[in-house]
């Protein structure tokens, strides 16, 4: 490929002279003007430490450009606290050139970095942009879409993979590297297909600044045709082929001294699942007001803001709620020379010591669609309901509206068109997107093959319905009782554990009962259940074991089921139906000075009637591997309830009391009562005081041996019962 002419873009910095954090740069598709030259506009970011008003300007040197159109430097984010701990700018320039060449290049140079661990201080931003008509799209190349958010932060022992923002608006491969002559630490290594950064070994305390060069490369073999009448091959299998686009980005990541605990939503803020998920794809219309929400939640220190990289003019509303948990909500209002731009919004949730993992996506800027209507969309574990309103589209004719299945109906009332979609038909589209699954139908006009001309508007509504794969639970003191999930093959169905009153599993109990106090070997009832619309399936619970947190890879932790089979004596379960499993187990504590208690359990779907299922396994001594394509299981997910907190025992004062507390525990209650010393007494022994309290005290021995004799008795018969098999019917 031909070189290409340097189109020098210098910055002033307005006499910065340190606090460099980084930057990076859009671009939109080159254009070509009536009179022959090419019109391109970019979006530049620059990441600092205060004030970022005024920290950089820009002008041509090389004389090729014609015109040079500089909008407003806009400060969009820096820190709330006023610690000047970060701010983030932006400016739009739209700049007019003429050239001859097959690609242009852009530069850009400045000092100084923030002070860093790599010594390095000098700075500079490139780009090469191949200026040919590509065949598959008959436009300009588009450039990789990628940001940061102002200042990267991560605990020293919690460093985990970073993954940029890569996208491609023509859907190229993006390749990530750094530059040759960069100054990388050596504990660092880049991924160049999943443009991820991930840890060897320690890093120092202090920053450490990245340059990183994003390159795109077609998926196929591909046309370029250039203003001078020249066409160029551009072959797909041709390993040394040159990028089309090749744009830098350049960020600092600070490490922090090591924090005590590393678990996300301890003191590491977690996101949850209403959260959009890394490099996921959204849509704004011109005109239209868009917004995002984010929340995130750290139980054990607080959020006090959200770090955003986004686009001029968009607005954080920040609320602080309750359990450790935060939220922003970003709203921006695209204009109209923001359609068909592709924006990269990243954002990072903080505390006063750490931040979470970094998320970026990008907004894709369109004409507002054809449908106009107010629609609403309501997603549940297994359908999809849609309704418009019938005024918001002039020329309506609801008898020749459909769904992609023309034999799933469609209702209506007086004023809106309402549908119904399960996920598993009428031609829902299914795409499996990693964290989420995708379900998409539409809402379209159809027009009859003996129809010449129409007098009815034409209607396109595309509806979805994101479900998330998996749903992590980390929540104390919220009662969490549904769980959805989504499966590829399964379509979407969801779970619900919840803890019941008593035996006879009705009454729930309220939400307001959390943490739900117990005592010492209290009976614990408790229900899991599944919910779909799918037909032969039943639920099976592979493993339940109990943690002292919400933790489900706590170390310190205890199994009532096992590889299928019961692991604790006292638990028993109650089958009512296929998808249904309640159960109950004597409440305990871990030793030391846990007192709580949360229980997770594993559980499965399975296709009824399949020997090669894991419910038909049923109680396996040792854990196996099965092949999903012939057990037509859905993949185990783990749900979690609680916690159980174990209130303080029952300390008699005298032992006349204790025996008459026995005598009224055992008539009265089916709860048992741990017997403890008085703390007053004589070391070893209870406290007696008269004649009446010895009689009722040798009473009290009596009993407690004959009860002694019955437990041994219970004890020996239950470690007969047969321990292998899990949904064991007792009455």
């Amino acid at each position: 490929m031909a070189a290409g002419a340097t189109l020098l873009l210098l910055s002033a910095l307005l006499g910065i002279t340190q606090g460099f954090y980084g930057d990076s740069v859009t671009f939109m598709s080159p254009k070509k003007t009536s009179g022959g030259a090419f019109e391109m506009t970019f979006y530049y970011r620059q990441y600092g430490k205060k004030n970022c008003a005024g920290q950089h300007s820009y002008k041509c040197e090389t004389g090729l450009c014609k015109g040079f159109d500089r909008g407003k430097v806009h400060q969009n984010d820096q820190d709330t606290k006023g610690q000047g701990n970060w701010c983030l700018s932006e400016e739009r320039t739209t700049v007019t050139f003429s050239t001859s060449k097959p690609t242009i290049t852009l530069s850009e140079s400045g000092c100084c970095w923030v002070s860093n661990v790599n010594g390095v201080k000098q700075w500079k931003a490139d780009a090469q942009l191949n200026l040919g008509t590509r065949s598959d799209t008959r436009t300009s190349n588009n450039c990789p879409v990628t940001t940061s958010v102002s200042s990267l932060r991560v605990a020293q022992n919690c460093f985990s993979p970073i993954a940029l923002l890569a996208y491609d608006p023509d859907l190229d491969k993006v390749r990530c590297r750094f530059p040759t002559d960069a100054v990388v630490t050596s504990t660092i290594s880049l991924d160049k297909t999943t443009c991820t950064l991930s840890s060897t070994g320690q890093l120092d305390v202090g920053v450490h600044v990245f340059e990183v060069i994003l390159e795109d490369f077609p998926t196929k073999s591909i046309n370029l045709n250039y203003a001078d009448g020249t066409s160029v091959l551009w072959d797909s299998s041709d390993t040394t082929s040159s990028p089309l686009c090749s744009i830098k980005l350049q960020f600092s990541l600070e490490v922090l001294s090591p924090v005590p605990n590393c678990e996300a939503g301890h003191v590491l803020p977690m996101f949850l699942s209403n959260t959009p998920s890394h490099g996921e794809v959204l849509h704004a219309n011109v005109g239209q007001k868009f917004q995002m929400t984010v929340q995130a939640q750290a139980h054990h220190s607080g959020i006090y803001d959200f770090q955003v990289s986004g686009p001029q003019n968009m607005v954080k509303e920040f609320k602080d709620q309750t359990l450790g948990k935060a939220e922003v909500t970003l709203s921006w209002t695209p204009e109209e020379s923001d359609l068909y731009r592709f924006v990269p919004v990243c954002f990072t949730a903080e505390t006063n010591d750490i931040q979470s993992a970094m998320r970026c996506v990008v907004i894709i800027v369109a004409q507002a669609s054809l449908f106009q209507g107010d629609a609403h969309v309501t997603c549940a574990p297994s359908k999809m309901t849609v309704s418009f309103e019938k005024a918001s589209i002039i020329n309506l004719d609801e008898n020749f509206l459909q769904l992609n299945d023309p034999s799933c109906p469609l209702t209506s009332n007086v004023t809106h068109i309402i549908a119904t979609v399960p996920y598993s038909s009428c031609g829902t589209k299914v795409e499996d997107k990693g964290d989420f699954i995708y379900f998409t139908n539409t809402i379209a006009s159809f027009v009859l093959p003996t129809e010449v001309i129409i007098r009815r508007s034409t209607v396109n509504l595309s509806f979805n319905c994101r479900i998330p794969t998996h749903i992590a639970i980390s929540s104390v003191y919220e009662v969490q009782s549904d769980y959805i999930y989504s499966d590829s093959s399964f379509t979407a169905f969801s779970y619900s554990f919840n803890i019941y009153t008593d035996s006879k599993f009705t009454e729930k109990v309220k939400e307001t009962a959390y943490p739900v106090q117990v005592k010492m070997l209290d009976k614990i009832y408790m229900g899991i259940q599944a919910i779909t619309n799918l037909q032969n399936v039943e639920l099976f619970i592979e493993w339940c074991k109990a943690t002292p947190d919400s933790n489900p890879e706590n170390t310190l932790s205890y199994d009532l089921i096992k590889y299928g089979c019961r692991s604790d004596e006292t638990f028993k379960t109650y089958s009512s139906d296929k998808t249904a499993v309640n159960f109950e187990v004597q409440a305990f504590k871990f030793s030391g000075n846990q007192d709580q208690v949360y229980i997770t359990c594993s559980v499965i779907l399975c296709q009824t009637g399949n020997s090669f299922s894991r419910c038909a396994q049923g109680c396996l001594p040792t854990p196996s591997r099965r092949r999903r394509e012939l057990s037509r299981d859905t993949d185990s997910q783990q749900i979690t309830q609680g916690p159980f907190q174990l209130v303080n025992e029952y300390v008699p004062s005298t032992a006349e009391n204790t025996f008459n507390k026995v005598l009224i525990e055992n008539r009265d209650s089916p709860k048992a009562t741990v017997i403890s010393p008085d703390t007053k007494s004589s070391p070893g022994g209870w406290k007696i005081t008269d004649v009446s309290t010895v009689g009722s005290a040798s009473a009290f021995l009596v009993a407690l041996v004959m009860v002694a004799v019955v437990v041994g008795y219970f004890i020996r018969t239950r470690r007969a019962d047969d321990r292998k098999s899990l949904l064991l019917s007792e009455e």
